[in-house]
């Protein structure tokens, strides 16, 4: 059975002092001490989990080999004190954890074998415009990455001669320092972790295995990507070391804004400037789309921000088949720069509107009777 975490058991965080590990214990211990519960195996359990977890959490030694190892460092630990097996301490616990942490510690293979490492994956920033976006495209890109070397396949040894194994680490990779009864597992300094050395160079890449170049890639852009996405080519990335595979290229979408379209998801919207005329006789007015235009009926007293929408206008989801809304939102436009005569029609024809009350203007109607309320305290 799995032990819990020494923490959780005494309900504590992992950056409790030493008087707080302590009084969580003896609130554990009095609750759950045999002698408090006779026959119960339950509470006996629990106090000998809380008492276990006080043991190691209480020593500043174990604590810390607890931290950073968990349960199987504390196990190591006192196997290695014991002598335990017929072994010496510093070989129990390197053995044991160069099983369960040998990828922190570099990945070594065990027999003397070489390391292999999979190269980094790369990532490039795709401009798009928004049609673009919408309805996909193929686009050409450049990548300054490293790859395998062509003269020496890799190797990074001339031709003619090939790598040895480190005589350092004996081509594992790794080396092991011993600290008291710990033995922790490093990277070999004179290999780097390759496991092999290189005594006659590659004139191209100088023993490195890989150069640097330039390449031309040709990338899809799926239909209906938006800013963030992210297009991947596998093994487009760099080159591995000592024969591992290369990484992978992340090609991440940025749709640069458009001037009349905003985009939200699967749907867009835009501000159609419409006459003052038109919004009170009604009309037509032509709204582009992303297909080309069409004709938007305006009804007569349209007020201004009203919203209409056009369906099937948007975006087509690049996860899905459905297609977005076109959302155009009007806006009267104040005319400008009016002549004399302009000004004295408009002036008659203000005047009319007064003389028939407020029936033609009831929005202004009711803000003019709340801003009365609100200031003689009336309702809200």
């Amino acid at each position: 059975m799995a032990k819990r975490d020494y923490y959780k058991v005494l309900d504590l965080a992992r950056n409790s002092s030493e008087a707080e590990i302590k009084k969580a214990y003896r609130r554990l211990a009095m609750k759950f001490h045999p002698d408090r519960n006779p026959g119960d195996h339950e509470a006996e359990e629990k106090f000998k989990e809380a008492k276990e977890a006080y043991e190691v959490l209480s020593d500043t030694q174990k604590r810390g080999v607890y931290d950073q190892y968990g349960h199987p460092g504390v196990e190591a630990s006192r196997n290695a004190q014991a002598g335990a097996s017929g072994f010496s301490s510093a070989e129990a616990f390197g053995d044991i954890f160069g099983d369960v942490f040998g990828d922190i510690f570099g990945g070594a293979r065990r027999g003397g074998a070489s390391q292999v490492y999979r190269g980094a994956d790369l990532r490039y920033e795709a401009e798009l415009d928004l049609s673009e976006a919408v309805f996909g495209r193929t686009i050409e890109i450049d990548v300054n990455k490293f790859v395998e070397c062509e003269l020496c396949h890799g190797t990074g040894a001339a031709k003619g001669s090939a790598p040895t194994s480190c005589e350092t680490c004996g081509g594992s990779g790794q080396v092991r320092i011993s600290q008291g009864f710990f033995t922790l597992q490093q990277t070999c300094p004179h290999c780097r972790g390759s496991g092999r050395t290189v005594r006659n160079p590659c004139d191209q890449c100088l023993g490195q295995g890989r150069i640097r170049r330039a390449k031309k890639l040709s990338v899809k852009i799926p239909p209906g990507v938006d800013s963030g996405d992210r297009v991947r080519l596998t093994g487009e990335g760099e080159a591995g070391r000592n024969g591992g595979p290369a990484g992978d290229l992340y090609v991440e979408v940025r749709v640069r804004d458009h001037a009349i379209f905003e985009r939200d998801g699967v749907h867009l919207s835009c501000e159609v400037p419409i006459g003052f005329t038109a919004a009170t006789l009604g009309g037509s007015v032509e709204v582009p789309t992303l297909d080309g235009h069409v004709v938007l009926k305006i009804p007569p007293e349209t007020q201004s921000g009203r919203v209409f929408r056009l369906r099937e206008k948007g975006v087509k989801s690049v996860r899905g088949s459905s297609r977005g809304d076109l959302f155009c939102r009007v806006v009267v436009e104040t005319p400008v720069h009016l002549t004399h005569e302009q000004r004295a029609l408009l002036k008659e024809f203000e005047e009319s509107l007064q003389q028939a009350g407020s029936k033609h203007t009831p929005r202004q109607k009711g803000f003019l009777e709340a801003v009365k309320d609100f200031f003689s305290g009336g309702p809200a």
